[in-house]
């Protein structure tokens, strides 16, 4: 079945960077628009950041916009986030999904996704 692997999660200091990969497997990933989500304790899962399939199109949470990149390589089946400037409220659970290209809703919408993956735990310390 579908595998999508987060990996790059961690405890850092606010300031500092990191930068999240998604590992997708039994998928045609150029196929596939990219999403990261997070979901932080007690708060609902909420959009961070989207990709279309060619790259060419991406969309960002407000909250973190300027700070935060997503990018990916479809040759390596596996796209990214890049995270600067975290701050303590960033603090959350981070899932990578998939949607199947076509699909004319915005990126944040995760009701297109159907394949997730089982999180990476990110915490940032004040």
């Amino acid at each position: 079945q579908v595998q999508l692997v987060e990996s790059g999660g961690g405890l850092v200091q606010a300031g500092d960077s990191l930068r999240l990969s998604c590992a997708a497997s039994r998928l045609t990933f150029s196929r596939y628009d990219m999403g990261w989500f997070r979901q932080a304790p007690g708060k609902e899962r909420e959009f961070v950041a989207g990709i279309r399939w060619s790259g060419s199109s991406t969309s960002y949470a407000d909250a973190v916009k300027g700070r935060f990149t997503i990018s990916r390589e479809n040759a390596k089946n596996t796209v990214y986030l890049r995270m600067n400037g975290l701050k303590p409220e960033d603090t959350a659970v981070y899932f990578c999904a998939a949607r199947p290209i076509g699909s004319i809703q915005p990126l944040g919408n995760p009701s297109q996704y159907n394949y997730w993956g089982q999180g990476t735990q990110v915490t940032v310390s004040s």
